[in-house]
């Protein structure tokens, strides 16, 4: 696929919007990247990443092997969130503080239009394939509902903690900044961020390239064999995770985070005018379109993708 400077640049830019999404718990960077148009060029390229890639290098030196595995299109996808999460990741825990009900309103709109968008996706419905998206939404949504686990901050449990989430952040509907609540290393991983703390970095993003590597080939498996199918469950994961990001919620029970702080640690969905403070219902319907609307716009971008070359 023959891209230009603008072109990577858009592809820069479509990086750092998945980058943004996988710092906020409970939004996946795979939903960005699916509606953005580089989702399955994506997979196919970390799958490209393997021992004939090395026989490559060998007998072939860099460039080819850089050519092989689609280097430029991972090094600008990969660029933008690597530059997103490091630039946004403050912006984001002063945001969940401080404007939790806007931040929330907004992702909710851009994951419903998400869902919208996946499912004209799947061109052939049946029994199957309505099954699937039960089961998907079932089982997302039962995983919001999920406890964190005690923090660990030890290394080989940030390695773990990088393998798994990354498996989570390249699906659309479950979100990788999630599951590292789930598994207590989220404000571990946000602080090491915050700090530019390179070891923990290498350590988190060493087990995040191998998960990523490993997951990617199950991934292009199931498209390949049973593509209607994968949608159906991918837009089940988006619609149970609907309720995690809520914007009003009622805390239920608490959780002391690394830093001594208390944050909420189950939560009820509850309707804005029962929400115990301003629940800013003009600005949060208004940002609530404005995701939804954005989306439209990526789509356009994405199509864009599509006829390039």
């Amino acid at each position: 696929m023959k891209r230009n400077f603008v072109d990577y640049f858009i592809l820069v830019f479509k990086g750092m919007a998945m980058g943004a999404a996988d710092v906020v718990p409970g939004v996946s960077g795979g939903t960005i990247a699916f509606i953005s148009g580089v989702y399955e060029e994506l997979i196919a390229t970390l799958n490209s990443i393997n021992l004939n890639s090395l026989k490559t290098l060998k007998l072939q030196g860099v460039s080819a092997t850089w050519k092989k595995i689609n280097g430029n299109f991972l090094l600008a996808l990969f660029g933008g969130i690597l530059l997103s999460i490091l630039t946004l990741s403050k912006l984001v825990t002063w945001l969940l503080l401080e404007e939790p009900v806007l931040l929330w309103a907004f992702f909710f709109g851009l994951v419903l239009a998400s869902i919208i968008f996946v499912l004209k996706k799947i061109n052939q419905w049946n029994s199957a394939v309505f099954l699937g998206l039960i089961l998907g939404g079932v089982f997302a949504y039962q995983l919001t509902q999920l406890n964190a686990l005690g923090n660990s901050e030890s290394n080989w449990y940030l390695f773990l903690s990088g393998a798994i989430a990354i498996c989570a952040m390249i699906l659309p509907g479950i979100s990788g900044a999630f599951i590292l609540v789930i598994l207590g290393s989220y404000a571990n991983v946000l602080q090491a961020l915050n700090d530019k703390d390179i070891a923990k970095i290498t350590i988190f993003m060493t087990g995040a390239l191998i998960g990523i590597l490993s997951f990617s080939r199950l991934l292009k498996w199931l498209f390949k064999r049973f593509k209607n199918m994968t949608l159906a469950v991918l837009t089940g994961f988006m619609i149970g995770s609907l309720s995690k990001i809520w914007p009003w919620k009622k805390t239920l029970s608490f959780r002391e985070n690394s830093e001594g702080i208390n944050v909420p640690l189950n939560e009820q969905c509850i309707a804005p005018f029962y929400f115990d403070g301003d629940p800013q219902i003009l600005s949060s319907i208004g940002l609530m379109i404005f995701g939804f609307l954005m989306i439209f716009f990526l789509e356009k971008i994405g199509m864009k993708n599509k006829n390039i070359g």
